[in-house]
């Protein structure tokens, strides 16, 4: 629990902002109605309804079991001293952004603004993807983060090179998903967000044989 120890601070204020939508939507509880639209289809349409309660309480303390869980297992990797301490930082932040933005959708819809759901569900993705691609080559291996392959966690020489060429992939996947985004097509936006993670393992898989 190394990281732990030496990131409290972070974590403490990472798991207080994960919380903070609670405290929002405790001051906007007489404004929200019964009923709030949590899942929202392509044409920026609500297609799914939670109870005032669960957007308000259940949503924040699941995004904290998330990032407590992920915290809990890259400290326990029996690798754990291996993992870049940068990329630990970014995993802290990234359940507290995901759940800020996921509540002001859910309250500010519910209180009449309009928000194209496609487009910023699309270019959040696509940052996360130039961040993480940025940070994938200074991995070392380890069983939480990176491309976890049989063949490059036997083979540190194959996991450097996967992970410099899965990280172009994901700052490649991350600008196609934020520039195309607009469009609202879901096949451009999978196959953006699907094939730089596919990629990386078919070339360990050739580097493998290769070698």
């Amino acid at each position: 629990m190394i990281m732990i120890r030496q990131n409290k601070k972070l974590l403490l204020l990472t798991s207080v902002i994960t919380l903070l939508p609670v405290f929002i939507g405790l001051f906007l509880w007489n404004q929200l109605p019964d009923s709030v639209a949590t899942h929202f289809g392509l044409n920026n349409q609500p297609d799914g309804y939670s109870s005032k309660a669960f957007a308000v309480f259940g949503l924040p303390l699941i995004l904290l079991a998330v990032h407590l869980v992920c915290v809990v297992a890259t400290n326990i990797d029996p690798k754990s001293k291996d993992i870049n301490k940068k990329i630990f930082r970014v995993l802290l932040w990234i359940c507290p952004l995901v759940s800020l933005f996921v509540s002001t959708v859910i309250y500010g819809y519910s209180l009449g603004y309009d928000f194209d759901m496609s487009y910023l569900c699309g270019a959040l993705i696509g940052v996360l993807y130039l961040v993480l691609g940025n940070f994938l080559p200074t991995v070392k291996p380890n069983y939480t983060i990176g491309f976890r392959i049989p063949w490059a966690l036997n083979d540190p020489d194959n996991w450097y090179h996967t992970h410099r060429f899965g990280g172009k992939c994901m700052v490649i996947g991350g600008i196609i998903m934020i520039l195309t985004s607009p469009l609202q097509n879901m096949w451009i936006l999978l196959a953006a967000a699907i094939v730089p993670c596919l990629l990386p393992a078919i070339y360990s898989y050739l580097y493998y044989r290769k070698s």
